[in-house]
């Protein structure tokens, strides 16, 4: 696993006691995933997480780099840190590391030229590279299966959460929705709404994306004309 090659970077970098490893990952809808509350249960590793907002992107992460390399040089808890990181944002915690004497190693995953900012990689002490042997020793790369395949397993399901909904309407609803979808696609805002919730709970995310939100509505079109 990557803990393992983690530590024999530590050990070949610094040749010193291990303090911890602090892994920086964002949670989504607020909680971690399994595979994050697994890694926090395993010894000498502190899980550290931000949030993913609205628009998929991690927020609040580089500022826990930053702190914890800051703190720990503050007091005085490490020599040396060996940080795994491209992104330049975390710059400044190297920098505050190294006005406590604290060393930082870089570690960069090969072509690390291409993916990590070049000043982050000016300001470490030492810059190592994971060559792809050592990657495919904890890390194994599955091409992505076809659009179709894809479409199939994201979308199983659906249709039982949209059901419901539409058993629920009233005749006249019904009706009105059928003459509406006769010459219209569009779902009228009153029933996109509460869809849109469905589609958030199917594909467990906070946002959905075009394709899934396209998907949903012609689910839930092609179930109200098909509802006797």
């Amino acid at each position: 696993m990557a803990k393992f090659e983690l530590r024999t970077v530590a050990k070949t970098t610094c040749d010193l006691p291990l303090l911890r490893i602090y892994w920086y990952d964002a949670m989504r809808l607020g909680r971690p995933t399994p595979e994050q509350s697994a890694l926090a249960d395993s010894n000498d590793i502190k899980v550290r997480l931000g949030q993913i907002n609205s628009a998929g992107e991690q927020k609040g992460v580089d500022a826990l780099i930053i702190t914890d390399l800051a703190e720990l040089a503050r007091n005085h808890a490490i020599t040396d840190a060996v940080l795994l990181s491209g992104d330049e944002d975390v710059r400044v915690g190297v920098v505050l590391a190294q006005q406590f004497g604290v060393r930082v190693h870089l570690v960069g995953i090969e072509p690390s030229r291409a993916n990590q900012s070049r000043s982050l990689m000016q300001e470490a002490d030492t810059t190592t590279e994971w060559d792809v042997s050592a990657i495919r020793s904890f890390l194994a790369y599955s091409p992505p299966s076809s659009p179709t395949a894809n479409s199939a397993v994201a979308n199983s399901g659906l249709e039982a959460l949209i059901e419901p909904m539409i058993t629920a309407f009233d005749p006249g609803t019904l009706a009105t929705l059928k003459s509406h979808f006769a010459s219209n696609s569009q779902v009228p805002s009153e029933h996109d709404r509460p869809l849109l919730r469905i589609g958030r709970l199917h594909y467990g995310q906070s946002s959905l994306s075009d394709p899934e939100r396209t998907t949903l509505r012609r689910t839930f079109m092609r179930l109200v004309l098909a509802h006797s």
